[in-house]
């Protein structure tokens, strides 16, 4: 099996086990496999497109997961849709909160993988860290989850879930007995959609970043598939200004990504020469620097408006230098980029050979690309304590050695080189 791409496709060891009960799960479907599925278990076609506007309803707006609660579906209906198919969430093995309010949930899957996702709350906003893949193809070696093996992409549904499970656990249904409106034609902002009554005193989650485990990228029809979903004003009527997919810089992808997905783009850069990109992100010895930043420069709907942000981990003497703070500056220059940097202070884990760069080299580094007039905030760590924080998320407890470390980043990094 390969991942779904242009021209880099990347083999996948695992295929997706189905359900040992051979229900369909509903959550992930697009509205035109909804019908399709409802049609093959024996709802007329004339009924299904109706029929598949209400399970949509009862399953995006109103977060219900028994179709004994469908209300308005006959309850012969309901027999045949509990019959085919499940609404369903992933199963929480393990829910941590950090000191500072951060949320970690490590969830199963039906086939037994696992994958983490982490929920954010700012005073402004509350921020969903949704992973992609169980494990990763890549091997960025300043992140946790580039030591684990690529097990497998997660679908459409799996990725939806973690979005749908994070509103249960934050309590953003509505309560049972409220009324929801119907979208007016007159009642939608130029950020957020279509506003309903049950949403008037706001949402907690109020952003998604795909920067969980695994690169998006990779795993671009399932991605596009569920943020299709969560962007849906029908759906889960998230604005595509709400969201945000991180790559480590798979350049072939970029362009479609932005034409089909339309959603913020953030590059993981961490360096400004080869070397140490090549060192610290080895996806660099395929796509460049150069050839990365015109990607950027090409990103469609760019603009100052919806900067392109540059994910930037400091790391104490690799990357954090004056000399850095000023090539970066030149680069986003040279390539005319509307952007922003993320400075990041590196979060340790179990293995890790970096350590962080001092506060006041952080602070030098931030100072100089702000003063080329250029934001450059840092990055305050969040849920460290639980190991919740950026590059540290990781879905089994593995305690490798050394050397399996190294020879599981060599393994990755020549199946890069003999593709290339």
């Amino acid at each position: 099996m390969q991942i779904p791409g242009l021209i880099d496709p990347v083999p996948v060891p695992r295929a997706v086990t189905g359900r040992t009960d051979g229900r369909t799960a509903i959550v992930g479907l697009t509205r035109a496999e909804l019908i399709a599925a409802l049609i093959a278990a024996g709802i007329e076609a004339k009924a299904a497109k109706m029929r598949a506007s209400q399970v949509w309803h009862w399953v995006y707006h109103r977060g219900v997961v028994d179709f004994d609660l469908m209300a308005n579906i006959a309850r012969e209906t309901r027999a045949v849709l509990a019959a085919h198919f499940i609404v369903g969430r992933p199963e929480i093995t393990q829910a941590q909160v950090s000191a500072d309010g951060t949320r970690k949930w490590l969830l199963r899957f039906d086939d037994g993988n696992e994958a983490e996702c982490v929920f954010i709350p700012d005073a402004d906003r509350g921020t969903l860290c949704v992973s992609a893949q169980v494990g990763c193809t890549l091997n960025c070696r300043f992140c946790f989850t580039g030591t684990m093996k690529l097990v497998r992409n997660l679908t459409a549904g799996e990725i939806v879930g973690q979005v749908m499970l994070a509103r249960d656990a934050l309590g953003e249904w509505p309560v049972a007995g409220a009324k929801v409106a119907a979208p007016m034609a007159d009642d939608t902002d130029a950020d957020d959609g279509p506003r309903r009554d049950y949403t008037a005193d706001g949402r907690l989650l109020t952003n998604i970043v795909m920067m969980g485990m695994g690169e998006p990228l990779y795993n671009f029809d399932n991605v596009k598939a569920a943020l299709g979903i969560v962007m849906d004003a029908t759906g889960l009527g998230l604005s595509k200004r709400r969201i945000t997919l991180s790559t480590s810089g798979v350049v072939p992808m970029m362009a479609r990504a932005g034409a089909e997905i339309g959603v913020n783009l953030a590059v993981s850069l961490h360096a400004v020469t080869k070397a140490v990109r090549d060192e610290i992100v080895p996806i660099n010895k395929r796509y460049g620097i150069d050839e990365l930043l015109a990607a950027c420069a090409a990103y469609p709907g760019a603009n100052n408006a919806r900067r392109i942000t540059f994910e930037y981990v400091m790391l104490k003497d690799k990357n954090d230098s004056d000399d850095d703070a000023r090539e970066l500056v030149r680069l986003i220059r040279q390539y005319r980029l509307p952007a922003k940097v993320n400075l990041i202070p590196f979060n340790p884990w179990p293995g890790s050979d970096y350590l962080c760069s001092d506060p006041a080299r952080i602070a030098r580094f931030s100072e100089i690309v702000f003063d080329a007039g250029i934001s450059a905030p840092v990055r305050r760590p969040r849920g460290r304590d639980i190991m919740a924080a950026c590059g540290q998320l990781k879905s089994a407890s593995e305690k490798l050695s050394r050397a399996e470390l190294d020879r599981r980043a060599a393994a990755k990094e020549a199946g890069w080189v003999d593709a290339a």
